[in-house]
């Protein structure tokens, strides 16, 4: 009996050192197609080699907006694929006269290194101050995250405020598809029997940083979100200040929410946000 206790242990214990040596592979899924945009029906985006601050070049698509009134909607994805999954999800924003950029990480398609939590930070700032160089301003900037990247987007926000001297957000607003509380609590649902939120490497912890944020925000979740579950979706809303709006999808799972026409949803939110901006 007690070396069968011994033995389930030590199994035990060579599984955590495992999973918190591996982590980042359970963690990131990177894609590794390398298409052009007009291969993807976004024709009029750009390939753009940026350069980020620890050294590296990576691979962003970008369209002007149509007007300089018109918003840009600054795209990050999940963890897992590359920038052409997304150009659908682009499609619908150029095709109302909005400019969008496509965030490309590092280890994804083509770009060098390897994702972790402040490498991608490192990337998304990159892609920010691209924009900036193009003439963008803040308050025509639309942060939408997508599950990983909704935890890029408020890091990016947090940001944007901390470096505003009024300590207000200069964005235009924020958009959160099935985002999670923290990595931590996204880990401890998929993996309960282990001590996950000790052993997250990546912490991405949004929760934190959603209570000060000023930025209006829609969070969109589904009900049957088998990957992140709604009730952390819900749990950030209810973090995140005034303006703020949710859509808590009946039915919807993780990766079928366009299915339910939130495209159309987060076009009128958007020009709705823009038309009543925050006092």
């Amino acid at each position: 009996m007690k070396t069968a206790l011994i033995t389930i242990i030590g199994s035990y214990l060579s599984i955590v050192v495992l999973v918190y040596i591996f982590q980042r592979s359970l963690m990131y899924a990177p894609g590794h197609d390398v298409l052009m945009p007009h291969q993807a029906d976004v024709p009029e985006m750009t390939v753009h080699v940026l350069n980020t601050s620890d050294g590296l070049a990576i691979t962003s698509w970008f369209a002007a907006p149509k007007s300089p009134e018109m918003p840009v909607v600054i795209i990050f994805h999940g963890n897992a694929g590359t920038l052409s999954g997304r150009a659908f999800k682009a499609r619908y924003f150029l095709d109302e006269g909005m400019g969008v950029m496509l965030v490309g990480y590092r280890g994804y398609s083509d770009n060098p290194g390897t994702p972790d939590e402040m490498g991608l930070y490192e990337d998304a700032r990159s892609a920010l101050g691209f924009l900036a160089k193009q003439g963008i301003l803040p308050d025509q900037m639309i942060l939408y995250g997508e599950s990983l990247g909704c935890a890029i987007a408020v890091q990016m926000a947090y940001e944007a405020q901390q470096n505003n001297a009024a300590e207000q957000s200069s964005l235009s607003g924020i958009i959160l598809e099935s985002p999670f509380t923290s990595m931590g609590d996204a880990a401890s649902h998929h993996y309960p029997w282990l001590p996950a939120r000790l052993l997250v490497k990546d912490r991405y912890d949004s929760s934190s940083k959603m209570p000060s944020l000023k930025t209006p925000v829609l969070i969109i979740h589904g009900e049957k979100d088998p990957t992140i579950p709604q009730s952390q979706g819900k749990a950030l809303f209810e973090l995140a200040s005034e303006p703020k709006e949710a859509l808590w999808i009946n039915g919807a799972g993780h990766n079928n929410l366009y299915d339910y026409n939130i495209n159309q949803s987060m076009v009128a939110w958007i020009f709705k946000s823009r038309t009543n901006p925050p006092l």
